[in-house]
């Protein structure tokens, strides 16, 4: 049967009715997808409005084909977000080096993307608003499978019963804690944490990024366009994972401030908007691996399955693909069959992704004198350098013929 057959459902399939745990990026691509194809959609979301805000993420490779085929292309170019450099700082605010930025990267000048994270969203929830239902300010509470669907409870009370369950609930997604367990055994912390927030613009700084870094510490300044607004960035080697701290955001504030007290440059400037911020999001570096994504009826995408980490710069990315993929391989099969072949076809695309945490790491992050040295070395070395072609991870998954109905 020829590829393109196989993707695609008949008219006599009963429509499925699916639901979706989380209007991200990933959730809100699978939405689109499914509901393309005839399904019954709703999304849940424990957020009680669409999410705004976020530092820009990067659409790159095979993802730029995937939103190409959601027709949103032209609307996210629109958006893009023109990074001209790349500026590194040592301990005394004294210039390392100046880079194009897609020399880090990997992205393609022209053809990838970097686009607010709440202008991704917007863009792709209003291509899917008006053929999936959404709850609000709502979250799977319980989930148990039967022979013949998932029986669903919600947080505020409601019950409901679903042929299949998607989580597309994030890094700490409560999906995968409900059917595989805790997220400590399939959390593969980095040794890093890091808290980001926005704040008012009085550095000067425009299209660009600035990095200060001493061993085992980095505070970054991004300024995504002319806004009036920036995105700071406090880094730091740790070496346990922050779990205790997900719920104590004084806590976190606390720690990132005794970390960073004797620093120099423009980071006591940042600890003081630290403590005012009220869009703080603190975390640890990890990437989530395992050795299934899918259990019964329920199947995980996006970083509740396969988060790279920001250190690779493809967490956008693999929740683009990711999300293409499992819809593709629902159209036409069984779910059971479906699942292994979303499987089949999506693991070495991630896996792939997920090895680039080694550049990234040794980039941006380096822990002792001596490696900050070296990555200072190659950096003044990169600065005369052009950019690259890309990375061949970005684009080592070729798109299967497009999910549709018949």
């Amino acid at each position: 049967m020829p590829p393109a057959d196989r993707l695609r459902r008949t008219r006599s399939t009963p429509p499925r009715h699916v639901l979706v745990s989380g209007a991200g990026v990933a959730g809100l691509t699978l939405a689109y997808w499914l509901s393309r194809q005839g399904s019954h959609v709703t999304l849940v979301e424990k957020a009680a409005t669409p999410r705004r805000g976020g530092y820009p993420v990067d659409v790159r490779g095979t993802a730029v084909e995937v939103v190409r085929r959601m027709g949103v292309l032209p609307r996210l170019r629109d958006a893009h977000v023109d990074l001209r450099r790349l500026t590194f700082l040592d301990g005394d605010g004294s210039e390392v080096a100046c880079v194009d930025p897609h020399t880090l990267t990997g992205g393609v000048a022209g053809r990838d993307l970097e686009v607010p994270r709440g202008d991704l969203t917007d863009v792709l929830h209003a291509v899917v608003r008006d053929d999936v239902e959404f709850l609000y300010e709502d979250a799977i509470d319980t989930l148990v499978q039967t022979g013949d669907g998932v029986d669903v409870t919600f947080r505020r009370g409601s019950g409901r019963t679903f042929d299949l369950v998607f989580g597309a609930d994030g890094l700490h997604s409560r999906t995968r804690a409900l059917l595989f367990g805790p997220e400590e055994r399939f959390h593969h912390y980095l040794g890093y944490c890091f808290a980001g927030f926005t704040l008012r613009d009085t550095f000067g700084l425009s299209h660009e990024t600035v990095l200060w870094n001493t061993p085992g510490r980095a505070a970054a300044l991004y300024a995504a366009g002319d806004a009036r607004e920036v995105h700071a960035l406090l880094a730091f080697a740790r070496p346990e994972p922050p779990f205790d701290l997900f719920r104590d955001a004084r806590a976190q504030r606390d720690l990132v401030a005794r970390v960073f007290a004797d620093a120099g440059w423009r980071v006591p400037d940042l600890l003081t908007a630290l403590r005012a911020a009220d869009d703080l999001y603190f975390d640890g570096v990890g990437q989530i691996r395992m050795p299934s994504w899918t259990s019964g009826r329920v199947a995980l995408v996006g970083d509740a399955a396969y988060a790279p980490s920001f250190l690779t710069g493809q967490g956008t990315s693999l929740a683009l693909v990711g999300a293409y993929m499992l819809a593709a391989s629902l159209s036409g099969r069984d779910h059971a069959a479906s699942f292994t072949a979303y499987e089949q076809t999506t693991r070495d695309f991630v896996a792939v992704n997920q090895n680039q945490i080694g550049e990234g790491d040794a980039t941006l992050f380096p822990t002792t004198a001596e490696a900050l040295a070296r990555r200072n070395d190659m950096l003044r070395a990169l600065a005369a350098e052009p950019s690259g072609g890309g990375r061949p991870a970005h684009s080592a998954l070729t798109l299967p013929a497009r999910t549709s109905v018949t």
